[in-house]
């Protein structure tokens, strides 16, 4: 029984050893980067100890990093074959959160179990990414126009729920992501035109029916546009871009930053800028190289695949990552209005990190096949 669901045979051999150390990497960056970007909210503002959202941190980076291990030795047919249960239980918990989710700051995103809380879109992500693969590329449905307008359908539905929540941010990525994945499967750039007009009508329409509903979506973009008009939106923003500034290629060292006092989530959304005014720009650069240094791997070994699950769910989830975490540093560039958007392995946050783990642990499962599958 062991050996159809795990594939320890050559398991070490095959693995992308220069991708696995890289994720180990940025798990242990994340761990590091915690404590300096937390102890002040912990200590100051909720009296806790100076530990608190660092043990929490290292507790969940520990179980993402034994989840990607998981996942990582799992049969990859077994994934193939779970995708699409999994992926339509978390969208039911997802459709769940309007209705009995819990709201913070103004959003509804999270959903309460007892001892914890959890996002289910950070689930959702790395399973739509192969939901819609699978859409494209299977016999399913035989036109692939068609097959290119049910992903679109599929990518709308989840859309409509992260917009009433409201969560730009992830509606941002997932569009994204969803554009890059298609015209990587090679889609008639008319027909990918046709969908992204009618993205863009969609979204006045919803803005022209219900303009106080999803009035913080102008309200961001506007504040964006004109830095007089940002009010507490993008001036968050504006002190990282500032925290990024102070900090230089060398920064102002270990806990001597002030970002983390006077933004609230600069250990979730804006902990590239922690990192840049405490250690230096040149930190904040590596770690973005880190993340296309995994992109470039993954697009070396997607080369040789004939498959194209295994060629398209590999781009989707490396578009994913980078995206992700270009949005998160182009926030705190000042250069992309404000989104709430964790950044990849390094951020806090449970659901965030977990996320991280499963994209990280497919990833690895799909680059170390002995022989390519069919």
């Amino acid at each position: 029984m062991q050996k159809d669901i795990f594939k320890t045979k050559n398991y070490w051999r095959n693995i992308d050893k220069n991708i696995l150390a890289s994720f180990m990497l940025l798990f242990l960056l994340g761990i590091f980067f915690s404590f300096s970007s937390t102890s002040f909210l912990a200590d100051e503002r909720l009296n806790k100890s100076y530990y608190f959202f660092f043990q929490k941190h290292l507790l969940y980076a520990l179980l993402s990093f034994f989840l990607m291990i998981f996942i990582s030795l799992l049969n990859t047919n077994l994934i193939n074959k779970s995708l699409f249960p999994i992926f339509l239980f978390f969208l039911l918990l997802l459709i769940l959160v309007p209705f009995i989710g819990v709201e913070v700051k103004g959003a509804k995103r999270w959903l309460n179990f007892y001892i914890f809380r959890f996002q289910p879109i950070e689930f959702i992500k790395p399973f739509f990414i192969l939901a819609i693969v699978q859409i494209i590329t299977s016999n399913w449905i035989k036109n692939l126009n068609l097959a290119y307008f049910a992903s679109f359908i599929l990518l709308s539905s989840i859309i409509f729920l992260l917009v009433i929540q409201p969560d730009l941010g992830q509606s941002v990525l997932l569009i994204s992501t969803w554009i890059s994945l298609i015209f990587v499967s090679g889609v008639n750039i008319f027909y990918l035109s046709f969908i992204l007009a009618l993205v863009v009508f969609l979204f006045f329409t919803l803005l022209y029916i219900a303009p106080e509903k999803f009035s913080y979506i102008v309200t961001r973009l506007t504040s964006f546009m004109d830095p007089a008009k940002s009010g507490n939106f993008q001036s968050q923003s504006h002190k990282a871009t500032e925290a990024i500034r102070q900090g230089g290629l060398k920064g102002q060292g270990m806990g001597e930053g002030v970002l983390k006092e006077s933004v609230p989530e600069a250990h979730t959304d804006y902990i590239i800028a922690v990192v840049s005014e405490e250690f230096g720009s040149i930190v904040s650069i590596l770690i973005i190289t880190i993340f296309l240094f995994v992109a470039f791997r993954i697009i070396k070994k997607v080369i040789n695949f004939s498959d194209n699950f295994y060629k398209l769910s590999l781009s989707g989830l490396a578009s994913l990552l980078i995206f992700q975490a270009f949005i998160h540093v182009g926030v705190n560039a000042n250069l992309l209005p404000t989104t709430g958007m964790t950044l990849p392995f390094l951020s806090y946050g449970g659901s965030s990190l977990l996320s991280s783990g499963i994209i990280a642990g497919i990833i690895l499962n799909y680059t170390s096949f002995e022989e390519k599958i069919t």
